[in-house]
């Protein structure tokens, strides 16, 4: 059973706090992209798809989507001013050369040194894994937002992936229904705890060693 609707947004208004004016962001399908829902109005930034276009809205509302205009995961979407398309190759051009500010993807599994699997289950069948390498490689900052466990109830952060990767160390933030973990070199960080949640239940929850911080921050709604 997935998340609900509430704790969905919850996750993706957290991400939402770590995207500031001016950057260049590039948004995964799923939770990621509930994001632009959350922003603050003032702020000038710009969303980024693969398939062609910068400067993604937020969701459009029921019954007034576009045709014409979705993101890479083909979802509807509105645009904002100052909006700008290409074609797909200056759009992953720009993933490229390292232009993408931070990235926001799901995952199915994310190890605690931040090797990122997010593309198949051997023997399943999903769609290709779009600009999800490109990403995970080039963007200055990489947050993943995900379910704490899959569907069997396995924590899906892990001491090392079992499943195919994407890439290698290259999650710095991974945020889940329960909490907020920084990927250090030390380690796993955790640094903020949604309020519902205790830190003895992440633990409990968490297939991966983690410290926690002596800052730690507590999030309401």
């Amino acid at each position: 059973m997935g998340l609900g609707t509430k704790d969905r947004n919850r996750l993706a208004k957290r991400a939402a706090a770590e995207i500031s004016n001016g950057m260049l962001v590039n948004l995964g399908i799923g939770i990621p992209s509930l994001v632009p829902n959350h922003l603050i109005h003032a702020q000038d930034v710009m969303f980024h798809a693969e398939n062609g276009l910068v400067g993604m809205g937020s969701a459009p509302d029921k019954g007034k989507e576009d045709a014409h205009l979705c993101n890479a995961g083909g979802q509807p979407i509105t645009i904002r001013n100052g909006a700008s398309y290409c074609d797909s190759t200056l759009a992953f051009g720009m993933i490229r050369r390292g232009l993408v500010d931070i990235t926001i993807l799901g995952a199915l599994q994310v190890s605690e040194a931040g090797d990122l699997a997010n593309w198949i289950v051997p023997g399943s069948r999903i769609p290709g894994m779009g600009g999800a390498m490109e990403l995970a490689a080039k963007a200055k900052k990489v947050i993943v937002l995900m379910e704490h466990t899959d569907k069997a109830g396995m924590s899906k952060i892990v001491e090392a992936c079992t499943l195919p990767l994407t890439a290698k160390k290259c999650v710095h933030m991974i945020i889940t229904e329960l909490g907020v973990f920084s990927v250090t070199r030390e380690g796993l960080l955790l640094t903020d705890i949604f309020a519902a949640a205790s830190i003895g239940e992440i633990r409990n929850k968490t297939g991966a060693s983690f410290t926690v911080s002596e800052n730690i921050h507590i999030l309401q709604e």
